[in-house]
């Protein structure tokens, strides 16, 4: 499944939910600097969608706030974390 998500690099915490216009809002608190907010969400969609990081992969978007991501299915937990 692919999906947009938008990066809230450098938050107090991490969090994934909500929306940001159709995309996904995914808080971390790595800074945007090599890579490391990359890695926090991945670490953070693996752990929101009960999936091994390996599975999250970052299609387009690798270096702005603005990314789609593709994971396995599971368009009901989607859906749940774009209502909080």
């Amino acid at each position: 499944m692919r999906f947009t998500i938008r990066v809230k690099p450098g938050a107090r915490k991490e969090a994934v939910g909500g929306r940001h216009g159709e995309a996904l809002v995914v808080a971390v608190q790595a800074p945007p600097v090599e890579g490391k907010a990359n890695e926090a969400v991945r670490r953070a969609l693996a752990k929101a969608f009960g999936v091994r990081k390996q599975d999250v992969v970052i299609v387009a978007g690798e270096k702005g706030r603005d990314k789609v991501v593709e994971l396995p299915d599971d368009q009901a937990r989607l859906e749940e974390l774009l209502r909080d």
